[in-house]
């Protein structure tokens, strides 16, 4: 018999933190919001694994300067 779901642990404090980030958001429970999340998390993924698109260079310089903003670069 095929199983449709399965239970993934996240740290309880976790849990109660999206629980009351969904109280009046329309999401049913934590679980559907976890869902939506993960879901949307593996569709952008696998959009920018197919995206063959590269950084121009006034991207990369761009990215390079909040880097040293950051502290990361010098």
């Amino acid at each position: 018999m095929k199983e449709n779901r399965v239970t993934i642990k996240i740290p309880r404090p976790l849990y109660r933190r999206i629980a009351e980030i969904i109280e009046e958001s329309g999401f049913s429970s934590p679980t559907d919001f976890i869902v939506y999340v993960l879901r949307d998390l593996v569709g952008a993924t696998a959009a920018a694994e197919t995206n063959n698109d590269t950084f121009s260079q006034e991207e990369l310089s761009g990215i390079r300067q909040k880097l040293k903003n950051l502290g990361y670069l010098e």
